[in-house]
């Protein structure tokens, strides 16, 4: 199964994407955390990547094509995947066409006011991109995270004026591509949010429930 899982900044795609991960066993294809390694690295590429993340924006199509596609030439054969944080363009989802089959869309549908509370209050572990919440989904020990014992650090763009932007460019050049799916009768998963401390497993057992029902799993 290769799916596609759409949503703004803080929906909670990465968190969702690893626990999907641990029970289809699947692989999770996350851009921004292959981003994040190359900002790390403090590559060539890197650095023009950093100038845009730094901003808000999104970093151009040419440059995050060609990343993904050598990537999932790279992948297992027979082995299914999650995109996280890609397609995020019109233009990148008809480029990933060439690539790669997608069997369904994963929308997560949560209001802006709960992902900028989300956004405002997260933190990632330095070592293995964990992802945490100080005010619902807390580590064991502060700034310590339970998986690999790495350091916590809130992200540079995890503040509420580039939060604001980020959602903005979402609604604008992202928010289509649900559209641009549905046309190409690709199935489409839906899971809205209306509370801030929804449980990771509620949300995971409902797309788990629909997987089922479309016989993806």
């Amino acid at each position: 199964m290769n799916a596609v899982i759409f949503g703004a900044p803080g929906s909670g795609k990465g968190t969702y994407s690893t626990r999907l991960q641990d029970k289809l066993g699947v692989d999770v294809i996350s851009m921004g955390d292959i981003f994040r390694t190359m900002l790390k690295e403090n590559t060539i590429l890197g650095r023009i990547i950093k100038r845009y993340v730094e901003a808000g924006l999104l970093v151009p199509d040419p440059i995050v094509v060609e990343v993904l596609a050598d990537i999932i030439a790279h992948n297992p054969k027979g082995k299914g995947f999650i995109l996280d944080g890609f397609p995020r363009t019109l233009a990148q989802a008809e480029a990933l066409e060439n690539i790669a089959k997608i069997d369904v869309i994963i929308e997560l549908a949560v209001p802006d006011w709960i992902i900028i509370e989300r956004l405002s209050s997260r933190r990632i572990c330095k070592s293995c991109g964990a992802a945490y919440n100080l005010r619902f989904m807390k580590p064991q020990v502060e700034g310590i995270c339970d998986r690999c014992g790495g350091s916590l650090f809130q992200r540079s763009d995890d503040n509420p004026t580039v939060i604001k932007m980020r959602l903005e460019v979402y609604q604008n050049e992202t928010s289509p591509l649900i559209c641009f799916y549905d046309t190409k009768s690709v199935p489409i998963i839906k899971h809205t949010t209306d509370a801030l401390a929804m449980p990771p497993e509620k949300v995971v057992d409902h797309i788990v429930k629909e997987l089922t029902r479309l016989t993806l799993i």
